[in-house]
Parts: C-alpha cells; sequence; structure tokens
C-alpha cells in the first residue's frame, strides 16, 4: 500500500530533480500529516518549491538534507478544507486522481496559507502541461 502511496503522489528518491528546497521556498512551515505504516498523526516541516512538496523531520534543511517524501503538485487535482472529513480543526486535504493524503495545520490562518498556495502551484502547473501540449487540434 505505502509503495502505491509513492508511486501515485509522486514520492520517489529520483524526483527531487535540480530543486533547491533548502532556501528560498514559496511557502514552509509545519503541519501534521499521517505515517503511511502506521497511521498516526507525526509533525513535520513542509516545503513547496517548484511544483513539489517536500516534507522533513526537521526545520534545519540543508543541501544534505533528505526529504521524507516529496509529493509531485502536478499529479494533484484539488486542495480543500477537510475538518467535517478528517473530524480534526484546521484539517485540509490533497487529492490526485487515484487517492488523497490529509494534512492539519496549527491554526486557520496556516491552513488558508497553505491551501492558497499549493492551489496555485496547481494552477501553475496545469498551465505549464497545457502550454507544453504541441498538438495541433484545429485540424481534422
Amino acid at each position: 500500500m505505502a509503495g502505491m502511496l509513492n508511486q501515485l503522489f509522486g514520492k520517489t528518491k529520483t524526483n527531487y530533480g535540480d530543486v533547491e528546497f533548502w532556501h528560498a521556498p514559496e511557502r514552509a512551515g509545519w503541519l501534521q500529516k499521517q505515517g503511511e505504516y502506521m497511521t498516526n498523526w507525526r509533525r513535520r516541516w513542509f516545503v513547496l518549491k517548484e511544483g513539489k512538496i517536500f516534507w522533513f523531520k526537521s526545520d534545519i534543511v540543508t543541501p544534505d538534507s533528505t526529504p521524507r517524501g516529496v509529493i509531485e503538485v502536478g499529479r494533484c487535482l484539488s486542495i480543500k478544507g477537510a475538518e467535517d472529513a478528517i473530524n480534526k480543526p484546521h484539517a485540509f486535504e490533497i487529492s490526485t486522481q487515484q487517492t488523497s493524503m490529509y494534512f492539519i495545520a496549527d491554526t486557520d490562518k496556516e491552513k488558508e496559507d497553505w491551501i492558497n498556495a499549493v492551489g496555485r502551484a496547481i494552477v501553475r502547473e496545469s498551465k505549464s502541461l497545457l502550454e507544453n501540449d504541441q498538438g495541433d487540434y484545429t485540424s481534422r
């Protein structure tokens, strides 16, 4: 199951690309997420940068840091509040075609800031995909 989630969310050791996640992120902060194997909630440091959401055990992130996981924003279909879905305050959900991941922020403002930042990143990624699509749809 965890391997499938890793594949769906693009979480593999080789997909960090050339993203310098250790400086100038679009957004960074503490969130809680459920563990992949044991479903208890764990506090992790999240970094949004260049179409990827990385998470770490510590907020001290250097070029030598290894992310605990990565979500490819281009695979995300939506991000929305999820307090009712999981019965926890300040919760939100990131969904792909296959699955959803839930996160909990410390405050409602932080939740809204993450939803807005990731939502903008999803739009940027979808625009990028459209711009790179060179198909000619006018000819028959």
